[in-house]
């Protein structure tokens, strides 16, 4: 009994035993079946890209059933196992692609409407006397370059021959040379009422390789005349005590950049030396200095500047003494600017010295586009100086007795104002200024014949200023240009007449060309009398004066024209100056030959 219950318990104990080492034999095999598997799907990740017919790959993954689920089994010697079997096929997307058409294009039967805004060619003209400053010409590549000249001779009544010649020379590129001369003369029929004028200027321009432009001009001018506004009770004078000629040397260099550079600089100095004398022996020397100069910060900013230096030295010798007298002239204008298409302002003043008198001066300007009307409106303060000197006082009045007191003109201006356009060919401008005057030159007879100009400065004249411009152009065919000028001169600290200054003025000027060989021009003027004192020093008024020319130029041969000129039509012998009256009608003809 012993014996079998001994038996039993070892084969008992043998069986635990086998089922222990087929357990884990299973165990074994199972992890290398599933490390086997894990590299067969870590092989097939690395697959880039295979065929579509490829038959697709059968993984399998054998899943053991956990330990809880073993226990609860009766039979443990077969664990069971669940089998999971998934397809996978590896793909790429398919690409897009561009395919292109060989086809032509469809004809487009839309019209396009292009607007083109094309500027009229309008000018503005103003009839303020302004200095002349040479500008080189942009000459076109195409044509070629022809230096021209011409030889305009003629005569007229009252003993009137005339002479007018023109040269030039140089080329395109490096220089060019411009001589002009001219005379007249006229005699008429008062006593000693005769004149005669030449001139003579010669104007180089040079060009350099540094982009810079170079010009010179020098010039000579006589003006003769006599003292013919005498009374019937003068005593007997001869010819050359009524003689006043004045004489006129000068020189003009200047220098200015034509690229703006890096920078955006431009400049122009200029020196001016002028010499001028009468026949009596009073000479005026006169050096004028600019430095004008442009910073473009921008296309909306610029910083102006502008330095000026005006000496001037004037002699008289008189019976009992010489007069010297320095009359200078310094100022600077620094300024700033804002332009805009629409909008411009100028910001700036004008620290002056005259003869060693300090002054500060203005110089604020607007001027603003109305938009879709072509009109400009305009307003600004400003201030300036009118310099006098021997020579310009004798070209505003050329009857003046010799100067003994010489004193600039300062001005203050307010202003507002309009200019533009309508249509392609009317220009107009107005203005209304209200101006102080101050040291304004003023004109009077002699007290003693009355045959020469005294010189006298008011210290202050209020002075409200219309002006208005209107012009009409087609091309260079047809122009006509009219202004007129009101001045009503009040609260004078002085005299009682604004002597010798014109109130109210009014000019037209017409230039027709009716043909290639034919074209006409006339000049048309009213003007309302100045005052004047009598030999009483009564304040006294002129007679209002008319006056209309009229002249015409034609071809009769390729190089050679018939020209003739017509002045004074309605023989009106006004007085511009009191006691000197002008020439009654007068015509001058002649002939102009031009050849290259």
């Amino acid at each position: 009994m012993y014996s079998f219950k001994k038996l039993c318990f070892i084969l008992l104990l043998l069986i635990a035993c086998f089922n222990v080492a087929e357990a884990k034999k299973q165990k074994k095999k199972k992890s290398t079946e599933n490390s086997q598997s894990k590299k067969k799907l870590s092989t097939s990740r690395t697959v880039k890209k295979k065929s579509q017919k490829e038959p697709p790959e059968i993984k399998t993954v054998a899943l053991p059933i956990s330990k809880i689920e073993r226990s609860s089994l009766s039979d443990t010697s077969n664990p069971r196992e669940v089998i999971i079997t998934s397809a996978f096929k590896p793909s790429l997307k398919t690409a897009a692609k561009i395919n292109f058409t060989a086809a032509s294009l469809l004809a487009d039967t839309n019209k396009l409407s292009v607007n083109y805004k094309i500027p009229s060619q309008n000018l503005f003209f103003s009839y303020q006397p302004v200095p002349i400053k040479p500008i080189a010409l942009g000459i076109d590549s195409v044509a070629s370059w022809q230096n021209e000249h011409f030889v305009k001779l003629g005569f007229g009544n009252f003993s009137s021959p005339f002479a007018e010649v023109g040269f030039s020379f140089g080329d395109r590129n490096s220089s060019s040379i411009a001589i002009h001369a001219s005379h007249i003369s006229s005699k008429g029929n008062l006593d000693f009422q005769q004149f005669s004028k030449t001139g003579f200027d010669v104007l180089s321009i040079f060009n350099t390789q540094s982009e810079h432009e170079w010009t010179a001009k020098a010039f000579y001018n006589s003006n003769t005349q006599y003292f013919y506004g005498i009374q019937p009770s003068n005593p007997v004078l001869t010819k050359n005590d009524l003689l006043q000629r004045f004489h006129l040397v000068g020189l003009e260099l200047g220098v200015q950049n034509k690229q703006t550079g890096n920078y955006g600089l431009i400049y122009h100095p200029q020196i001016f030396v002028n010499y001028f004398v009468d026949n009596r022996k009073a000479s005026e020397v006169n050096l004028i200095a600019k430095l004008p100069f442009t910073k473009s910060f921008s296309s909306l900013y610029a910083f102006k500047m502008g330095i000026t230096a005006d000496i001037a030295n004037y002699q008289a010798p008189l019976i009992s003494n010489t007069i010297k007298i320095n009359n200078n002239l310094f100022f600077i204008d620094p300024t700033v600017q804002f332009k805009t298409p629409n909008f411009k302002l100028n910001l700036g003043i004008q620290p002056s010295w005259d003869n060693n008198q300090f002054s500060l001066l203005p110089n604020i300007t607007a001027e603003a586009k109305i938009k879709e009307t072509g009109l400009n409106a305009e307003l600004g303060w400003v201030g300036y100086f009118q310099k006098n000197s021997y020579r310009s006082l004798a070209g505003f009045n050329p009857w003046i007795q010799t100067p003994t007191t010489i004193l600039n003109t300062r001005i203050s201006e307010q202003y507002i104002g309009i200019k533009g356009s309508s249509g392609n060919h009317l220009t107009y401008q107005a203005r209304l200024s209200l101006m102080q005057l101050y040291n304004q030159a003023l004109f009077v007879n002699n007290y003693t014949d009355g045959r020469s100009f005294d010189i006298l400065f008011d210290p202050k004249i209020q002075n409200l200023r219309i002006h208005g411009e209107l012009g009409y152009h087609i091309q260079e065919k047809f122009s006509f240009i009219g202004a007129i000028n009101l001045n009503e001169y009040t609260n004078l600290a002085t005299y009682d007449k604004a002597y010798g200054l014109t109130p109210m003025e009014l000019t037209g000027t017409l230039k027709w060309k009716i043909s290639k060989d034919l074209q006409v021009k006339a000049d048309a003027f009213f003007r309302d009398g100045s005052n004047y004192q009598n030999k009483l020093l009564q304040s006294q008024k002129l007679n209002p004066a008319a006056d209309l020319n009229l002249g015409a130029e034609f071809s009769v041969l390729p190089q050679l024209n018939l020209w003739i000129q017509m002045n004074n039509l309605f023989n009106n012998k006004y007085q511009r100056w009191n006691q000197y009256e002008v020439l009654g009608f007068n015509v001058l003809g002649g002939v102009v030959y031009s050849f290259k």
